[in-house]
């Protein structure tokens, strides 16, 4: 899958250390662990230049290494069903990374990194990631982390294992293992290749169901024990400083599949039929108010008329970023900012991206780049406040008066303090909708 972006193979679990030439087990420096996203479906490590992270860290006077580890992704990571949980080997892309976080631990010290100064990062999947080893083991981050930073993704709302029956029964037919008494057994001895092509033949995140995904982290029992939201709720979250922020126009990018869902009804039964299938149709219509037919209040947000790729896109894609990415951002700053220190931002840069504005993903440049947010990476690695050297200050995330950060297109202030009170109604809807009726 996506072979022109990332090289198939099974030797796959591996971990890069970038680290300042002149380091030495002596010199305990902080350390920067990311996760790479994409969809928990396709990516790798050599997609994310670290050599930049630790040059500008040494330049600035503020040195870190920086790790980033491999995982297994789509159905070799994330197989559901309720064959898979009687195995227990749910969630094999998420073991994946914790043992690589483990491994950490116990070498980096070896390349001049400090064990005690861990800071986990990642942008989509691997915010979502990020979000999840924060929640297992009811919050305790087993020291393997002091720090978390996410990008993009948050306590995804999902539910059981076995919700995804559908795509393993999908994936067993198509690998011809559908006839077997053992089907897991089964999958686990045909060829490569042939498992691959199987799993090939599955929707990806830019298919027409958007983000309902067929491999995602589930509660399977064993890594995660509860839907990661009622574990926020709940209060099973790592006590550690964390930022935490989002692009404005998050679902733009994944609703071009469905520009031939264009009727109010037919926005209804789409989401009925992928998104939240259990939903009632009271609720789906009661959801349609909160996302109105007016493409102005639509994503990509703040472009009036403009991007109307169809009468309904903007409206699926408001709907559909609120869900995955906006509310439990929310969620989670609502139950922990006033509990572990926390920074939120809002990425705007963009906004004149034909159709998409400011998507998915474009707050990459700022991070990998030459941007402000990579700076800020630096100092949270470096002292767990984003704060440093910098024209604007960060302040901290506080409920009574929710502040954030917001990088913008305009020349003059490229970077402003703002209020964190973007749709409130629609988003408390939404994210309380989608706790009833996990993707």
């Amino acid at each position: 899958m996506y072979e022109d972006v990332t090289a198939d193979s099974e030797n796959c679990l591996t971990i890069n250390v970038i680290a300042p030439k002149d380091a030495t087990e002596a010199s305990n420096l902080p350390v920067v662990v990311w996760i790479f996203g994409g969809g928990f479906e396709i990516g790798g490590t050599a997609l994310y230049p670290g050599w930049n992270i630790v040059s500008r860290s040494i330049v600035i006077g503020e040195p870190i290494i920086f790790v980033s580890m491999n995982y297994r992704v789509s159905a070799f990571g994330f197989l559901p069903g309720k064959e898979v949980r009687q195995a227990k080997i749910g969630n094999l892309g998420l073991q994946d990374q914790r043992l690589a976080l483990k491994w950490v631990q116990r070498y980096i010290s070896a390349f001049g990194g400090d064990p005690s100064k861990v800071t986990i990062w990642g942008e989509s999947a691997g915010a979502i990631s990020v979000a999840l080893h924060m929640l297992v083991n009811k919050g305790d981050q087993e020291g393997l982390f002091r720090g978390a930073i996410m990008q993009s993704g948050g306590p995804i709302p999902v539910g059981d294992i076995e919700d995804g029956q559908e795509h393993y029964d999908e994936l067993v037919k198509n690998a011809g293992c559908d006839k077997s008494t053992d089907t897991l057994e089964c999958l686990r001895l045909i060829p490569y290749d042939r498992f691959k092509y199987a799993m090939d033949l599955s929707p990806d995140f830019f298919a027409y169901r958007g983000l309902a995904l067929a491999w995602l982290p589930r509660v399977d029992g064993v890594f995660l024990t509860e839907p990661p939201q009622y574990s926020v709720m709940r209060s099973h979250v790592a006590n550690v400083p964390m930022i935490t922020g989002n692009c404005d126009d998050e679902g733009s990018l994944f609703s071009l599949s469905s520009l031939n869902v264009t009727t109010t009804i037919e926005v209804g039964e789409y989401f009925r039929s992928f998104m939240m299938p259990t939903a009632s149709q009271s609720e789906i219509d009661l959801l349609l108010r909160y996302y109105p037919e007016d493409p102005a209040a639509g994503c990509p947000f703040d472009t009036g008329l403009r991007n109307m790729l169809s009468d309904s896109y903007k409206r699926i894609a408001a709907i559909q970023g609120d869900i995955v990415f906006h509310g439990p951002r929310r969620l989670l700053l609502r139950y922990r900012a006033n509990k572990q220190d926390s920074w939120s931002f809002i990425h705007k840069r963009g906004k004149d991206l034909p159709f998409i504005g400011a998507t998915h993903g474009t707050d990459l440049v700022n991070s990998f780049g030459d941007g402000e947010l990579r700076d800020n990476v630096i100092y949270f690695t470096r002292n767990l406040d984003p704060n440093g050297n910098l024209v604007m200050r960060w302040p901290k995330y506080d409920l009574r008066d929710p502040k954030l950060l917001i990088f913008q297109d305009d020349p003059f202030f490229p970077v402003v303090v703002g209020n964190d009170d973007y749709r409130v109604n629609p988003l408390n809807f939404a994210l309380n909708l989608s706790l009833l009726h996990p993707i």
